[in-house]
């Protein structure tokens, strides 16, 4: 469009938009198809909203009242034909230019003015051709445009494609009026009586439900078959869209429907209910009536079921403490108050029990015993709190599983692993959305019973909360004293827990605060030696696995040889875990080739490991041989159960500093600063001239520098390797040692004696330095498993420097005299 100043202005007011899709309808007839036009060459402009024309469609469009009558006379004067523009979407609200119409419209004539009663007028207008505006004049009072028709000659839509596309788009608009309701009844059949598809195509655009951008895009399309094409496109998405709205309202209305339906038979049902005398909430009521009659209940728990009960019967059914108040009542119910099993004291039936579930742990067994012995004696319901403290893997766990078949008690467990707040001991306020009694009521519950065998598992991995710490929540669980009456944050009520068996576990009791330490009576479960292990494989590990993996009649066995390749190459550990998961993956090889049918062999030799398992996993240190001076092994206790740490010390010019490496904690860093000082001060026992530690720098290193080290324990190794550095006097062959050291020269007692035998055996040592106070450990181990070990107690360091350092000295070693 050129771009002259003609800013006419129009007030969209004076139009009233004609939205209705079906009114008024008239049928195209071929007799309105007119070829050559006799057109003056301005047209005036009748702007249009919401409503594009097209050729060969008659359509009314109403006036309104405030349109000057000259507007009209102006209109006539052109002979009656305009050129219908529809105004831009955006332009509605507000006084249009020229610049808010479309430059592509419909040229119409006029067919008749008519008068209404409210003073408005109906202007019916018939599309004539399509034109293009080229430029815009001003002629009286509205605007005039010069234009462009475009090329239409309807005759050649006669063709056997352009037909079907019009059929095609009749049958697209009579499926979605027939699925609408904003059309009249006659429009089908206009549609169906239109013969020349050049006008169906024209109507058909016009009356369809499609966006006014849409129609636009349609009449400035100039080739008329890709006219059809657009307008089969989209009324083709209109009806997919139309069926997804039918079956979205379907679905709804038949939710609802079936919704009403249930809601007006459950209203039948309780009106019936009612005459009946059978209302289910009274059913309901009387049932916890009912259930509580048969509780063995204090007067004061009585008191506080029947207030609760009178307060759930005043409350709404359909509100939220209606359901938080039934929820509270059955919790009272559901749990055991005063119900107790009968305990089951038979010593000979609890000593099978523990012997057939458990193999070796003599002494755990003794302990377990004696504890169920006083039980018997004594009958005082009130239970010790026992704890069982070791590495993992040694059947801690199933130990209380053990003691709770023996009694014939019903057993719960409860892993503390994680556990940070304070409420999942004590429970949250009824008050709270989503409130619950605390994990120990929770599992008395479960129980079904008020004396069960409770293990309160992993209790050294107790988190610390941001507000509250469980584990002092944990104390008056766990104190005999005080647990007689339990208060529960939910139940608000007191409940008596003395009489339940509570059994914890812990890897370690380091972490354990001392408070819950001294409520606890500890029952160390050390971990086993390779023969017991060989034994709880051949005996429980792979019976189990074999019934486990469906292969019980394939005549599957281990030699001792195998399993103890697979103990010493793919597990690290006290107990027997990962030799359970090891047997697995053997198992499951064998089951493969069984499916598979393949050969197999039944009887596992120690050659066969390697090609199932793969490489080798562990490489457990080795003694070294005695050819270095200052290298001593020493013993070493860890979670995994006991190992072997090298101690290296070497000697360089300097000025006598101490170099300590190696990820040492502070103990073990103040064992080797012990270590020099008490070589310092009794030199002449080694015979070392007094001033040798003013010009020899002392290194003492322990590899594995990626592992913390900490503990007094390598105190005595720490010694005799500075000792062997300083005098270059080589160690005894295939000892290892482990003992604190004090200043004047005293070796003290320490812990994880059988751990670091048992590491000791397994690297090849025969020679095993301890402690004097250390002796009775010794004598607990079965004689069995020390075959092959000597061990040497000692009191003093220079029993041991006396004993281990020999008189040969080491070769290539620079002096130090």
């Amino acid at each position: 469009m050129a771009k002259e100043d003609y800013s006419f202005i129009v007030d969209p007011s004076l139009f009233i938009e004609n939205k209705d899709n079906g009114s008024n309808i008239l049928i195209p007839e071929n007799k309105d198809i007119e070829t050559n036009l006799s057109l003056p060459d301005v047209l005036p402009v009748f702007p249009v909203s919401h409503v594009v024309l097209f050729p060969g469609v008659v359509f009314p469009v109403n006036i309104g009242r405030s349109q000057p009558k000259k507007f009209l006379d102006d209109i006539f004067d052109s002979k009656q034909h305009v050129a219908v523009l529809t105004q831009r979407a955006g332009s509605w609200e507000r006084a249009m230019s020229i610049d808010d119409l479309h430059q592509v419209g419909t040229v119409a004539r006029i067919v008749k003015i008519l008068e209404m009663p409210d003073d408005s007028r109906v202007l019916i207008l018939q599309g004539k051709k399509r034109f293009s505006v080229k430029k815009v004049v001003c002629n009286h009072s509205i605007a005039h445009v010069d234009y462009h028709l475009f090329n239409d000659h309807p005759e050649r839509a006669r063709t056997t494609e352009y037909e079907a596309l019009a059929s095609m788009c009749k049958d697209l608009l009579i499926r979605i009026i027939n699925m609408s309701t904003t059309y009249p009844s006659e429009t089908v059949f206009v549609i169906k009586n239109i013969d020349h598809p050049f006008l169906a195509i024209g109507f058909l655009a016009c009356h369809a439900p499609i966006k006014n951008s849409d129609k636009q895009q349609i009449l400035e399309t100039s080739d008329l078959k890709e006219q059809a094409m657009l307008l089969l496109d989209f009324l083709s998405r209109e009806l997919q869209l139309l069926e997804i709205k039918h079956q979205i309202e379907n679905k709804v209305k038949s939710d609802f429907d079936k919704k009403q339906r249930m809601y007006l038979l459950e209203q039948q049902l309780e009106i019936i209910q009612e005459e009946l005398g059978n209302k289910p909430v009274n059913q309901e009521f009387k049932h916890l009536e009912e259930a509580a009659l048969h509780k063995k209940w204090s007067e004061e728990h009585k008191k506080v079921f029947d207030r609760e009960l009178k307060k759930l019967q005043r409350l709404n059914l359909s509100s939220i403490e209606y359901s938080n108040q039934i929820n509270y009542l059955e919790t009272l119910l559901d749990i055991p108050w005063n119900e107790y099993t009968r305990d089951f004291f038979d010593m000979g039936y609890a000593r099978k029990i523990l012997d057939k579930d458990h193999f070796g742990m003599e002494k755990v067994k003794e302990r377990l015993l004696e504890y169920l012995a006083v039980l018997k004696l004594k009958r005082d319901p009130r239970s010790p709190i026992l704890c069982f403290v070791g590495p993992p893997g040694v059947g801690k766990t199933s130990l209380g599983k053990s003691i709770a078949q023996a009694l014939k008690r019903n057993y719960v467990r409860m892993s503390l692993g994680g556990l940070h707040d304070e409420a999942e001991i004590r429970g949250h306020r009824k008050t709270y959305i989503g409130a619950m009694p605390g994990r120990i009521i929770q599992n008395i519950r479960k129980a079904k019973s008020a004396n069960p065998v409770f293990m309160l598992d992993e209790i050294d991995k107790i988190g610390m909360g941001t507000h509250a710490d469980p584990a002092s929540a944990l104390l008056e669980v766990l104190d005999p004293e005080q647990n007689t009456s339990f208060y529960d944050n939910y139940l608000e009520l007191d409940f008596d827990l003395s009489r339940v068996m509570f059994i914890a576990t812990a890897n370690s009791l380091i972490s354990v605060s001392p408070a819950l330490r001294d409520r606890l009576e500890i029952i160390e479960v050390s971990g086993y030696v390779q023969e017991e292990k060989i034994q709880i494989a051949q005996r429980y590990l792979i019976p189990k696995q074999i019934i486990a993996k469906g292969v019980q009649r394939r005549g599957i066995t281990f030699t001792p040889e195998a399993i103890a390749f697979v103990i010493e190459n793919y597990t690290r550990e006290s107990g027997v875990r990962e030799l359970d998961k090891a047997i697995a993956s053997i198992i499951r090889h064998l089951a493969k080739k069984i499916a598979m049918k393949i050969k197999y062999p039944k009887k596992l030799e120690s050659a066969n490991i390697p090609e199932i398992l793969g490489v080798q996993k562990y490489l457990h240190e080795r003694y070294q041989g005695n050819d270095y001076a200052g290298v001593v092994a020493g013993l070493a206790w860890t979670v995994e159960g006991g190992d072997i740490m090298f101690i290296e010390s070497s000697l360089s010019h300097g000025t006598g500093t101490l170099t300590l490496t190696g990820n040492l904690g502070a103990v073990m860093k103040e064992s080797a600063v012990i270590a020099l000082e008490y070589i310092r001060a009794n030199h002449q026992q080694l015979k070392l001239p007094h001033d040798i530690f003013e010009h020899w720098n002392v290194h003492v290193h322990v590899p594995d520098g990626a592992v913390p080290k900490d503990g007094p324990s390598a105190g005595l190794a720490m010694v005799v390797a500075m000792a062997s550095a300083f005098t270059r006097r080589k160690i005894r062959n295939k000892a290892a040692m482990t003992g604190e050291i004090t200043l004047r020269g005293k070796v003290l007692q320490v812990g994880g004696i059988r751990e670091k035998i048992l590491a000791a055996k397994r690297a090849s040592f025969t020679e095993i330095y301890l402690p004097v106070a250390n002796r009775k450990d010794v004598e607990e181990i079965n004689s069995l498993y020390l075959k092959g070990l000597n061990f040497i107690y000692i009191d003093d360091i220079s029993e041991i420097l006396k004993h281990a350092l020999l008189d040969e000295k080491v070769e290539n070693i620079p002096e130090t005299d």
